[in-house]
């Protein structure tokens, strides 16, 4: 297990890109209400095709220049528009798309302690993977590391799951995503967890 203080050390510009992160900029994006404090980091999972690692479809997905005929699967999400902010690869290195101070659509129809719209006042990482399949260690270094500068920049009372915010409509990240072990690494509250039991 990777003590908090040996995580690699993020940096955030003035204008909400992690230094350290590939920039690969998505047009998917909006400015946030006027005025509305960043107070929640959404955690998703993503891979295309599904179950498939490694590829540029993720990217090209959130940049409008995914070939939707070279898979079956991507003539499902034609005409589909989003973005995250980030996105954690399974070797941990991570991908920025959106500034943080913009608005990536990553939530949709959303709800969080009774305040809908949660792309107004989130941040929204995907990791590269499944529901199915376990995380990387690679994959929680990287977030844990993510989670402390966003926390250290931005007033985020409490880090969630897409499922949590959108449930019966989204299943991510899932069940083999270890909250604990975010928790741990990220020296996290137990309260910035909201939807997991403190154990």
């Amino acid at each position: 297990m990777n003590a908090p203080d040996k995580l690699p050390v993020f940096t955030l510009d003035a204008e909400g890109w992690v230094r350290q992160a590939e920039r690969l900029p998505s047009p998917n994006f909006d400015g946030r209400p006027q005025n509305m404090p960043i107070g929640l980091l959404v955690v998703h999972n993503i891979s295309l095709p599904p179950g498939q690692f490694g590829g540029d479809e993720i990217p090209a997905f959130f940049q409008n220049r995914l070939d939707h005929d070279a898979h079956p699967f991507f003539d499902e999400i034609r005409g589909v528009h989003v973005s995250s902010h980030f996105l954690v690869r399974r070797d941990g290195a991570l991908q920025q798309f959106v500034s943080c101070d913009a608005r990536a659509w990553h939530a949709g129809a959303s709800s969080f302690e009774g305040r809908t719209r949660c792309n107004d006042f989130s941040i929204g990482v995907e990791l590269e993977g499944t529901d199915d399949l376990p995380f990387t260690a690679e994959q929680y270094v990287t977030l844990a590391a993510l989670t402390r500068v966003l926390r250290e920049r931005y007033p985020i009372q409490a880090v969630a799951g897409h499922a949590d915010i959108a449930p019966g409509r989204k299943t991510d990240p899932g069940p083999h995503f270890e909250w604990q072990r975010l928790r741990r690494m990220a020296a996290l509250a137990p309260e910035a967890l909201p939807f997991q039991p403190n154990d």
